[in-house]
């Protein structure tokens, strides 16, 4: 029996971690013509292709409180880290299937964390957790001190679309419409009660990115880590992971590729970036 595990939903961008056991209750992306599951098998640029010319509906949908139960195993302590639950009912099935663990096995314990976030964000947090794992710290310490640790990150985005968004009410469709047209880029956070907002319109790709950095200096970023994905535009984040090294020079900067969900709704082209606050 593993003494701690760590679970995420597949918003988290992450398919395994290299020295804490992990495992991801896959989310999916539905149209009427091919369904997606967000997964180590799935082929990113395969799926965005295929929406960006899609024109039918599509939609996601997460894991149900099963695919949650059977991500736990036989762990002793687990940690579950979900997509905001303002905008999916993913971190809602944790729980139920926290208590369906729980009361089936007197014991062990699960600590859900609704990481108001997506993508980036989570994987710092997860990052985190692994650390307070690797560390030796006990179940009661490590849920204190994660609690406190999501406080201090936080998301910022760039996008050149936000089609996918909009349709699946995550944002206004007045708020994307600019988005796209004449190289205008919205640049947004996950905001404190975890949904996203737009916070500027931007034309051009390098004005973008210097307007996200100057935003994330203004929310109390200094220094500490920072991850950034990007939907298919390696370019973008590589600019970025510069300009950024250029201001903190001992900035410790991952840069990868969305999964699946990110990628939906990031679109291509999008670049998103998970940081700590002072």
């Amino acid at each position: 029996m593993e003494k701690f595990k760590i679970i995420a939903d597949s918003a988290s961008d992450l398919l395994s971690l290299e020295k804490t056991p992990f495992a991801v209750a896959p989310l999916k992306i539905i149209t009427a013509e091919r369904e997606f599951e967000d997964n180590e098998n799935l082929c990113v640029e395969e799926m965005v292709t295929f929406l960006a010319s899609y024109k039918g509906k599509s939609s996601s949908s997460c894991p149900n409180p099963e695919d949650w139960l059977s991500a736990f195993g036989e762990a002793e302590n687990v940690f579950c880290v979900a997509i905001t639950g303002t905008l999916s009912g993913s971190c809602s099935a944790a729980l139920v299937a926290k208590d369906m663990y729980e009361s089936a096995c007197p014991g062990r314990r699960v600590f859900v964390i609704n990481s108001l976030s997506a993508g980036p964000e989570i994987s710092l947090i997860i990052e985190r957790l692994s650390v307070l794992i690797l560390g030796g710290k006990e179940y009661e310490e490590i849920c204190e001190e994660i609690t406190e640790y999501t406080k201090r990150t936080g998301l910022l985005f760039v996008l050149e679309s936000m089609r996918n968004l909009a349709n699946n009410g995550r944002v206004s469709p007045i708020a994307a419409k600019a988005a796209g047209i004449l190289g205008i880029r919205v640049v947004g956070c996950a905001s404190e009660k975890g949904d996203l907002q737009p916070l500027d319109k931007v034309r051009g790709e390098e004005r973008a990115l210097d307007t996200l950095l100057r935003r994330m200096k203004e929310e109390g970023y200094n220094g500490g880590k920072v991850n950034i994905a990007h939907c298919l535009n390696e370019g973008a984040a590589r600019t970025l992971e510069k300009k950024i090294s250029e201001s903190f020079p001992r900035a410790k900067i991952k840069v990868y590729q969305c999964r699946g969900l990110c990628s939906f709704y990031a679109e291509r082209g999008g670049v998103l970036v998970g940081y700590e606050k002072e």
